[in-house]
């Protein structure tokens, strides 16, 4: 995640605080952050698989010094300029992030300073710097806060869409004409961007009016009402249809409240409409409780609801069935063993594939080719259809993964793919017998799984042309769940184009990237990735050579002359900085290389957990990761098992996990 300079400024200002010359946010601390390495060296940064993660969370004056002196474990304290504190920013030893401290300067000798004060650590001080990070988890120190117990989440629009659907039979997924959400986190239910704006609860005021009243249009069609029209059954509809629309059973205040509602009308159709509608824009109904077992602020008799909606909206994405609710009603979710079965069952439900499928969409970023355009006189095979075509051909391919229990990691090395006769075009192989059909790729093609499909391909390039930085920026975020810092504002991301006189391919454009040192730093951990996709074009189709068109102006009587074509050759050489004999020139090399990375095999459960849990993983969530990428190793990389063991895990968390949900400060 990114190092927020606000949360900079305050470490910098209560280490300063109080401290005496040598402390470590007076001397050391302003050097490592002006040389930009909390960017890439915190929990979620290019440079997570490390030993060194920066705070998240401002810290006291005392936990700053502790984290000064938790360093220690990056030092070498017999032969202290042999640290890899030391020769890494200063790029004695091969550093991905590149120089970072000159040689020479007073940085450098301000950190051999502190590494030489660490050197000299012993006894009782020295074990307790070296457990700061275990202290960091238990104090909770995580980006949240560690906050526990209840909150509200905001149904998304497609838990609206089916949860309406679920409720009421109705099909028009209103929530489709609501505001659009945003991508926060890479998906669009985490809790910090879930507020409500007035533009989005108008919208739900007119969807639970017109849902209200095509409900009961022409009579009750949907069999809402279980009874004959009388007190008796008023009284009954309210509770039963409030204990499906809230996910919990109503207490005697609303019971009351909607009685009262119910009786301003003459019809019992009207008055049980009224009902409806009314339900419909209570926070109840918008809103879902996440709860952790430790809360004492919430309502007893609503804790097994809680976990049966919690349930629901994980494996479904809607609200829980007759038979969950039951379970809960029942108290019958009390145990893992329990909850295990249920999960399974839900697993063979048609709601679970939506559910997975919501989760892919997300993930893959399936917007960002559908919204995207191209260069049509370069790229007439593109079109809508094929974009929609692109998502269809990655949701069947995670589909068949998921369902039929094969390798997870097949993802990147499959050598197969669900294609449709525009993306045989594009393959360059033969239609399909039948549409999105199983097709092997060529032997030559060099594709392999998400990274040779037209999905990546496309959605990470431009619309006239590919994108190194794009694609090696996907591969960061999405698989391997490493944030890389946005460029500074100031720095001008346009390269010098190519020119009849000195055509150059994409990579030699590039290394103004890496001559430039305020582009370097980051160019150096993206650029290299996205070189071994060069043999692929914006719409994922095979090139071999990187061909330049030059248009001239028109002359004399007007006459344009015939455009001149450059055919230049490429070097598709790449590699993945952090992960060791990484070296790769296509993406069925890369995908391999993906498949068999234990940062990849962790980042599909981070992804996993980040779209259920609607944050970012934090300290505190260690155990519960750490125990779902071990069971998911353990299946053989069988994402059903990943899914059970991580519901599992957040009802009834390992040993030592201190389990928090989010911040409550969204707007309820």
């Amino acid at each position: 995640m990114l190092f927020r300079s606000s949360i900079l400024i305050t470490i910098l200002a209560s280490g300063l605080a109080g401290a005496d010359d040598g402390s470590f946010a007076q001397t050391l601390l302003p050097i490592l952050s002006k040389a930009g390495c909390p960017g890439c060296h915190n929990r979620n940064g290019v440079a997570s698989g490390t030993r060194l993660h920066f705070p998240e969370k401002a810290l006291s004056p005392e936990r700053t010094e502790e984290f000064g002196k938790s360093l220690v474990v990056l030092v070498d304290q017999a032969h202290p300029e042999q640290s890899l504190l030391f020769k890494k920013p200063t790029n004695r030893m091969a550093h991905a992030g590149g120089l970072r401290i000159a040689p020479g300067s007073r940085e450098e000798a301000a950190l051999l300073a502190w590494i030489r004060k660490l050197a000299g650590l012993s006894g009782d001080e020295l074990a307790r710097a070296r457990v700061y990070r275990d202290g960091e988890a238990e104090a909770g120190y995580g980006l949240h806060g560690g906050v526990h117990g209840a909150v509200l989440r905001r149904l998304t629009h497609n838990q609206y869409n089916n949860t309406v659907r679920d409720l009421l039979g109705d099909q028009t997924a209103p929530a489709s004409q609501f505001p659009p959400e945003d991508f926060v986190n890479g998906y669009k239910n985490q809790y910090e961007a879930q507020n409500l704006s007035p533009l989005l609860i108008e919208a739900y005021s007119t969807a639970a009016e017109k849902l209200a009243h095509n409900a009961f249009r022409n009579g009750d069609t949907h069999g809402l009402i279980q009874c004959e029209p009388s007190p008796e059954c008023r009284t009954k509809f309210i509770r039963d249809f409030g204990l499906r629309a809230f996910r919990r059973p109503l207490d005697a205040a609303e019971q009351k409240r909607y009685t009262k509602l119910f009786d301003t009308q003459p019809e019992f159709l009207k008055g049980a409409q009224l009902v409806v509608e009314a339900m419909l824009q209570s926070t109840s109904f918008l809103f879902r409780l996440d709860v952790t077992s430790n809360d004492a602020s919430l309502n007893p008799a609503w804790r097994p609801y809680a976990q049966a909606s919690r349930l629901s909206y994980a494996l479904w994405d809607t609200m829980p069935d007759a038979e969950l609710t039951a379970a809960a009603t029942r108290g019958e979710l009390s145990t893992p063993v329990a909850v295990e079965k249920m999960a399974r069952r839900m697993l063979q439900d048609p709601r679970a594939g939506q559910a997975l499928d919501e989760f892919i969409s997300e993930w893959l970023r399936f917007d960002r080719v559908l919204n995207s355009s191209r260069d049509r006189r370069k790229y007439p095979k593109f079109s809508r259809e094929t974009a929609v075509a692109m998502t269809e051909e990655a949701r069947q391919f995670i589909a068949d993964l998921v369902w039929n229990n094969r390798n997870f990691m097949d993802a990147f090395t499959a050598d197969y793919a669900f294609v449709n006769a525009d993306l045989a075009g594009i393959y360059g192989v033969p239609a399909p017998a039948k549409e999105f059909d199983r097709v092997t790729f060529p032997p030559g093609s060099e594709r392999a799984g998400l990274l040779g499909q037209t999905l990546f391909l496309a959605l990470s390039s431009k619309p006239d042309d590919t994108s190194l930085t794009g694609r090696g920026l996907f591969v960061r975020e999405q698989f391997l769940c490493q944030h890389v810092p946005p460029p500074p504002a100031s720095v001008n991301t346009n390269l010098q184009a190519s020119t009849e006189a000195h055509p150059q391919a994409n990579r030699e454009r590039m290394s103004e990237h890496v001559t430039n040192a305020t582009c370097a730093t980051c160019h150096n951990l993206i650029d290299p990735i996205g070189f071994g996709f060069e043999k692929f074009d914006a719409v994922g189709a095979r090139r071999d050579t990187f061909q330049l068109i030059f248009r001239s102006a028109a002359h004399g009587e007007g006459k344009r002359p015939p455009p001149k074509t450059v055919d230049l050759t490429m070097d598709t050489k790449g590699y993945v900085a952090g992960i060791r004999d990484s070296n790769f020139s296509s993406p069925r090399e890369l995908g391999a290389i993906l498949a068999a990375s234990p940062l990849c095999q962790e980042c599909m459960v981070k992804q996993y957990f980040r779209f259920v849990a609607g944050r970012l993983e934090t300290p505190e969530d260690d155990p519960v990761i750490s125990r779902v990428v071990d069971d998911f190793r353990k299946s053989q990389f069988r994402f059903q098992e990943a899914i059970i063991s991580l519901v599992r895990a957040r009802e009834f968390p390992p040993e030592g996990a201190n389990l928090h949900v989010a911040d409550n400060h969204q707007a309820h």
